[in-house]
C-alpha cells in the first residue's frame, strides 16, 4: 500500500528518487500516531469486553443510517469477506450485542446493536476520546503538508 501514501503526498509511484528526509519524518510521525491509536483502541475495547474487530463492527452498525445495517453493508464498510462478517455477526448475536430482524420488504435481514452492545461501544468510545483527539491533530497536520491541487 506504499503507493497510496505516495499518491496522497503527490508523488507518482514510479518515481525512483528517494523522499526528502523531512517528508519521511512526517509520514513516520503520522503512521506512528495511527498505529498508537489502533493499539489504544484494542486496549480500550478489551477493557470493555469487546475485541477490536467487534468494536469496529458494532460502530459500523450503530453508525449506519437509522442505526441498522446488513451483512453486505458491514462487509463493504469494513472491507471484509461476507463470510467473515456473517461469522462475526453470529457470534455477536450469540452474546447479545447484535440483533437481527427482517427488513421492511422482507428480502434481507437488518442488524442493529442491542442496549448492551451500545453500552460497551459507548464505554470504549469515551475511553478513546483523548486518543481520538491526538489522532485528529496528527491527521490535520499531515493534511496541511499535502500539496494543494491547482
Amino acid at each position: 500500500m506504499w503507493w497510496v501514501e505516495w499518491k496522497a503526498m503527490g508523488i507518482p509511484p514510479d518515481n525512483e528518487s528517494p523522499l526528502p528526509d523531512a517528508r519521511v519524518a512526517e509520514v513516520a510521525a503520522f503512521r506512528t500516531a495511527l498505529h498508537r491509536f489502533e493499539r489504544q483502541t484494542g486496549v480500550a475495547a478489551r477493557g470493555c469486553g469487546l475485541t477490536p474487530q467487534r468494536y469496529l463492527m458494532l460502530l459500523t452498525i450503530w453508525g449506519a443510517p437509522d442505526g441498522e445495517s446488513t451483512v453486505s453493508g458491514i462487509a463493504d464498510a469494513l472491507d471484509l469477506p461476507q463470510t467473515t462478517v456473517s461469522d462475526m455477526i453470529a457470534r455477536a448475536i450469540d452474546v447479545g450485542l447484535v440483533e437481527r430482524h427482517p427488513s421492511d420488504d422482507g428480502r434481507s435481514s437488518l442488524l442493529s446493536v442491542t442496549h448492551e452492545g451500545k453500552l460497551r461501544v459507548t464505554r470504549t468510545s469515551r475511553t478513546l476520546e483523548r486518543d481520538r483527539s491526538m489522532l485528529r491533530d496528527s491527521l490535520a497536520a499531515a493534511l496541511r503538508l499535502l500539496p494543494s491541487e491547482a
